[in-house]
C-alpha cells in the first residue's frame, strides 16, 4: 500500500464489511462518500475468473433495505457538513433507496437523481431496452463544493465545443477488450468517476468508497489530487485495487 518513494500514500485499503470498518472513521472527517453497492439482482455476479465475483443474493427487498440502511446511516455520519453522498443503483431499488437516503439525510438535501447512460447491453422483444443506472446525490448539509463539469457537446451546432454536464452523464460502459478491465464484475468506467469525482469534492479532499470493489473510485481520486479510502470485504478486490494504485504512484 505504500507510494513509491514515501510512507505516506494518499489512499487507504481496508479489508472488511463497510458497516464494521466505518466505525473506525472520525465523525465529519469525508468530503465525498462514492458507494456502488450490490444492486439486489438475486444473483452470484461473476467477473474473469471463479475468485473475481460476490454474491448479491437476498431473501427479499426487506433483508437488502435492513443491509443498505445501516450503512446509509454509517455513511452518513461520517460526512463533512460539506460533505455529499452519490449511490450508485438502478431500476431494482433506486426507489427504496431513495426514501431511505430521505429518512437518513433529509428530503430537503437531495441534489440530483443522475442518469448514467451506458449505451451497451443487449434489446428486448417485450420492453423497452434498459441503458442506464441511477446516482442519488444527497448533501450533507446546507452547503457543499460543487464544479461544474464541462462535457463535450454532441449536437452539430455546438460540434467541438464543451458544455457543462446535465443530470444524463453519457459515459460509454468499459468494453471488453479496453485496457482499464480488471475482470472484477460491475466495474465501473474510470471516465465516469473522473467526472464525479472533479465535480464532487474539492481538491485535497478525501473520498470514502465502502463498496470500492477493483478500485475505480480509489484511483479517479488519487489521480485527480484528492485522498481516498477504499474498504471491501472481498479479498481479490482489494488486491485489484491495491495494484491498480500502486500503479498509479510516480517512481
Amino acid at each position: 500500500m505504500k507510494k513509491k518513494g514515501s510512507a505516506d500514500p494518499p489512499w487507504k485499503l481496508v479489508l472488511g464489511d463497510c458497516t464494521t470498518e466505518m466505525a473506525s472513521i472520525e465523525s465529519g472527517s469525508i468530503d465525498l462518500v462514492y458507494a456502488d453497492p450490490p444492486f439486489a439482482t438475486n444473483q452470484v455476479q461473476r467477473g474473469r475468473s471463479a475468485v473475481q465475483a460476490y454474491d448479491d443474493r437476498w431473501s427479499g427487498i426487506p433483508e437488502y433495505l435492513d443491509f443498505m440502511t445501516t450503512r446509509i446511516e454509517d455513511m452518513h455520519r461520517v460526512l463533512a457538513e460539506d460533505g455529499a453522498i452519490l449511490l450508485h443503483c438502478d431500476w431494482r431499488a433506486s426507489h427504496h433507496l431513495r426514501l431511505v437516503l430521505d429518512r437518513v439525510f433529509g428530503p430537503e438535501r437531495f441534489v440530483n437523481h443522475l442518469i448514467w447512460k451506458y449505451g451497451l447491453g443487449g434489446s428486448s422483444p417485450t420492453r423497452f431496452a434498459r441503458k442506464h443506472d441511477d446516482i442519488l446525490y444527497y448533501a450533507r448539509g446546507d452547503d457543499r463544493w460543487f464544479d461544474p463539469p464541462m462535457v463535450l457537446a454532441t449536437s452539430r451546432k455546438m460540434a467541438g465545443e464543451m458544455k457543462k454536464a446535465t443530470d444524463v452523464l453519457d459515459v460509454p460502459a468499459i468494453n471488453n477488450m479496453a485496457a482499464e478491465r480488471t475482470g472484477w464484475p460491475t466495474q465501473k468506467p474510470l471516465a465516469l468517476l473522473r467526472l464525479l469525482v472533479n465535480a464532487c469534492v474539492r481538491p485535497g479532499g478525501v473520498v470514502l468508497d465502502p463498496f470500492c470493489g477493483s478500485g475505480t473510485t480509489l484511483v479517479a481520486a488519487v489521480a485527480s489530487g484528492r485522498r481516498a479510502i477504499g474498504i471491501d470485504r472481498d479479498p481479490t478486490a482489494i488486491e485489484i485495487a491495491r495494484e491498480r494504485l500502486e500503479a498509479t504512484m510516480p517512481d
